[in-house]
C-alpha cells in the first residue's frame, strides 16, 4: 500500500443486489493493504430479494482487520440511485476516497491498491478501471462480442461528442476522490444505469482530471440487469443533452457546472454584436459603453473612438489604456450617475436583457442624454430565432448558461417588442439590423464557421424575424416634453427678441 493513502480515509463502497452468493468472496478479496484504520468498506443492499443483506451482516467483524458497515435501502433505488447513497456517504463522514466495487465479483478487488495510487498521490480526481486498454483483454475475460462492440461504438461517440480519448465509458470500477464529487451535481443524476455516462460528462465539464488503468475482464454466472438497448439509448440521448447543454441550445441542471459568467469575452474576426457596433463607432467620437463587464470591447471600441467610458457593476480596477476609463455603478439604480452631455454615443451591448426593468433605465438614459441627444447603438438577444421557436414547439423552454436563454435575463425580446420599447421610452429609431449567429464559437473560427454565418446573413435578408440571433438598433433620444418645453420658451424669448430688435430698426430707419 502507498505511504501517502495510509494517512488518508478510504471507502471501499459496494454495490450490492441479489448477491447473496458472491458478497462474501468479494469482501474477502479486499487486499490486506485496505485493512487499516482508515479503511472502511461499506456495502449497500438496494432491496434484494435474496439474503445479500444478512450475509453481509454476518460478515461484520469476521475478516481481521476489515471495518464493514452494511446498510439495506427501504426500496430499491437502482444502480444509479445507490451509487448516490454511497458517495454522499463518503463525502459525510469525511473520507478522502471511495472506490466503487460490484458485489457481483465482476470487477477484481486486488486491483484497488493500484487504482488508488493516481489519487492518493494527486495525480487525479477520478481513476477509471479500463478493460479495453489492453488489446484482447475483454474477449479473452469472457465479454461476449455483442457487447464488446457496443461498448467501442458508444464510447468512440462518447469520446466524440466529450472530446476526449477514453478506452471506454462503460466499466463500473471507478474510483473518486470526495474532493472531486463536491465539485458536480450527482444527486441530480439517473437512478439508473446511464448514471456512469452522466458522472463521466459531469467531471470533464468541472475539468477534473480522469485517469484510466487496466483491468482484468471478468463474466461468470452473475445475473445481468442491464436491458443493452435501452442502456444504448439512455447513454445516447444523455450525450445529446449534454451536447445542446454545452452549445446553450437547451438546459440540463444536471450539467450545470461551475459559477455563472458575469462577463463575455469579445467577438471578433465574424459578423457579430460586437463587429457591428465597432463598425458603427463615429471615428474621434467621446462614447459611453454602458454594462462593458471586464472591457474587452471598451477596448476595441478605443481603436475608433476618441475616448471611452466603460460604465458596469464590474469593472477593471484599471486601465492600461489612456483612452478607457471606467466607472463603478450597478445599472439597476434609480439615478444615473454620469453626466452624458459629453457624450456623442452611447453603447448598450448585450445588456437591456440582464436589467429588471429595461423600460424604466431607458426613459432615464434618456433624460440623462436629452441636451445632446446622442446616438445609442443597442444589441440584445432575439427570442424569436429559429432555433429557440423549435424548442418551443419540441416543447422546451429552458433558460441556461449562455445564449437567448441566458439564465441571468431577466428580458426576453423580438424586433417588434424591442422597437415598441424605444419608441415608448421616447426614442426615435434610426436603424435596424439582424445579428448571425455565433457559429464560429461553436464550430471554429474556420472556414465552416465563416460559411455558416454567410448562410445566416442570407437567410436574415429572407426574413430576420426568424433567423437573426440577436437584434440590432441604432436610435436616437427624443427631447422630453419637460426639455421640449424648456427648449420652446428659450427659442420663443430669441425669436421674440429678434423681432423686438427689428422693429427697433424699423422705426429708428423711419
Amino acid at each position: 500500500m502507498n505511504p501517502e493513502s495510509a494517512e488518508k480515509k478510504i471507502l471501499v463502497f459496494i454495490v450490492a443486489y441479489n448477491a447473496e452468493k458472491t458478497i462474501g468472496g468479494v469482501l474477502h478479496r479486499i487486499p490486506v493493504e485496505l485493512r487499516t484504520a482508515n479503511t472502511e468498506v461499506l456495502v449497500i443492499d438496494d432491496s434484494s430479494k435474496d439474503a445479500t443483506f444478512a450475509t453481509s451482516l454476518a460478515h461484520e467483524g469476521v475478516i481481521e482487520g476489515l471495518k464493514i458497515t452494511a446498510l439495506r435501502t427501504p426500496r430499491n433505488q437502482g444502480y444509479g440511485g445507490n451509487q448516490k447513497l454511497g458517495y454522499r456517504y463518503a463525502i459525510d463522514n469525511g473520507f478522502d476516497y471511495v472506490a466503487l466495487v460490484h458485489g457481483d465479483g465482476q470487477y477484481a478487488p486486488e486491483k484497488l491498491p493500484e487504482l488508488l495510487a493516481p489519487l492518493t498521490r494527486g495525480e487525479a480526481g477520478a481513476v477509471f478501471g479500463s478493460r479495453m486498454m489492453e488489446k484482447g483483454s475483454a474477449r479473452r475475460g469472457g465479454m461476449p462480442l455483442y457487447k464488446y462492440a457496443g461498448n467501442k461504438i458508444l464510447s468512440a461517440f462518447q469520446n466524440r461528442m466529450l472530446r476526449t480519448h477514453f478506452s471506454e465509458f462503460h466499466s463500473g470500477y471507478r474510483l473518486y476522490s470526495t474532493g472531486a464529487l463536491r465539485k458536480i451535481p450527482f444527486e441530480r443524476n439517473s437512478d439508473d444505469f446511464h448514471f456512469d455516462t452522466e458522472i463521466i460528462i459531469q467531471l470533464v465539464m468541472a475539468g477534473v482530471r480522469i485517469v484510466e488503468l487496466p483491468i482484468p475482464t471478468y463474466y461468470g454466472d452473475e445475473i445481468c440487469y442491464v436491458n443493452g438497448l435501452r442502456y444504448a439509448w439512455d447513454v445516447t440521448r444523455t450525450m445529446i443533452r449534454a451536447k445542446l447543454h454545452q452549445r446553450n441550445l437547451m438546459y440540463d441542471r444536471k450539467f450545470d457546472i461551475g459559477p455563472v459568467e458575469e462577463t463575455y469575452d469579445v467577438k471578433l474576426g465574424f459578423t457579430s454584436s460586437h463587429t457591428m457596433a465597432i463598425d458603427a463607432v463615429r471615428p474621434g467620437a467621446n462614447v459611453i459603453d454602458i454594462g462593458c463587464g471586464r472591457g474587452y470591447v471598451a477596448r476595441e471600441l478605443a481603436k475608433k473612438a476618441g475616448h471611452v467610458t466603460g460604465v458596469d457593476q464590474y469593472v477593471p480596477d484599471h486601465s492600461d489604456d489612456p483612452k478607457v476609463s471606467y466607472y463603478q455603478w450597478d445599472l439597476d439604480r434609480d439615478e444615473f450617475p454620469v453626466d452624458l452631455s459629453g457624450y456623442e454615443q452611447v453603447f448598450l451591448l448585450d445588456i437591456i436583457e440582464h436589467l429588471k426593468e429595461p423600460d424604466a433605465f431607458m426613459e432615464r438614459l434618456r433624460h440623462a442624454a436629452v441636451h445632446r441627444r446622442p446616438e445609442i447603438i443597442l444589441t440584445t438577444a432575439n427570442i424569436g430565432f429559429f432555433v429557440t421557436r423549435m424548442m418551443l414547439l419540441a416543447g422546451q423552454f429552458n433558460y441556461g448558461r449562455k445564449g437567448i436563454l441566458d439564465r441571468t435575463h431577466t428580458r426576453i425580446f423580438t424586433f417588434s417588442s424591442l422597437r415598441e420599447l424605444f419608441e415608448q421610452a421616447g426614442y426615435e429609431v434610426l436603424e435596424v439590423k439582424g445579428i448571425p449567429a455565433p457559429y464560429p464559437r461553436a464550430v471554429g473560427n474556420n472556414w465552416l464557421g465563416h460559411l455558416l454565418i454567410r448562410a445566416n446573413e442570407v437567410l436574415i435578408r429572407m426574413g430576420h424575424g426568424l433567423f437573426s440571433y440577436q437584434i440590432f438598433i441604432r436610435a436616437a433620444a427624443k427631447p422630453s416634453v419637460e426639455h421640449l418645453l424648456a427648449e420652446t420658451i428659450g427659442f420663443t424669448k430669441s425669436h421674440r427678441k429678434g423681432i423686438e430688435e427689428q422693429g427697433v430698426s424699423r422705426m429708428a430707419a423711419a
